[in-house]
């Protein structure tokens, strides 16, 4: 059986509809499926203003996006080794998943594995990077019982 790991989950808003930790917890437990030693993360969920606030100081764009993931460069000898924070923006996940025709827990979790595996290096800048991203994805949702995100 895998590790479990540690996530600590922050609500900046009223958390009343959303995922709550349980179910984060899960979700980026699945990401983190294959990764030893122990490691620790955040997910901070937030409404609009914060989401555009830190979207627009860290990766220079205008209004809020949906995921923002900071990693730690923290060395790998402490237990647990801290990954970084995730943040995701509750509106807009929303506001998403019923443009996109998708169950909200879906796109959720989504979102916390798609941040998840961003701290632990994956990325989409490159097609190569943005198959093999999304291929994982895929496959820890299948896992979990979710559609492919992508179709």
């Amino acid at each position: 059986m895998p590790a479990i790991h540690i996530v600590d989950v922050q609500y900046a808003l009223d958390k009343t509809g959303l995922p709550d930790d349980e179910k984060l917890t899960l979700w980026a437990n699945a990401a983190l499926e294959n990764v030893e030693p122990l490691v620790e993360l955040s997910i901070r969920i937030v409404d609009e203003v914060e989401g555009a606030q830190l979207n627009e100081k860290w990766s220079e764009k205008s209004g809020p996006t949906n995921v923002l993931s900071f990693p730690l460069d923290v060395a790998k000898e402490v237990e647990p080794r801290l990954l970084g924070d995730i943040v995701i923006c509750a509106p807009l996940i929303s506001r998403e998943a019923t443009e996109q025709g998708k169950l909200e827990d879906a796109h959720w979790a989504h979102m916390v594995v798609h941040g998840t595996l961003h701290l632990l290096g994956y990325d989409h800048i490159e097609r190569s990077e943005m198959k093999i991203m999304e291929s994982l994805e895929i496959e820890i949702l299948d896992k979990l019982n979710i559609n492919n995100p992508y179709v």
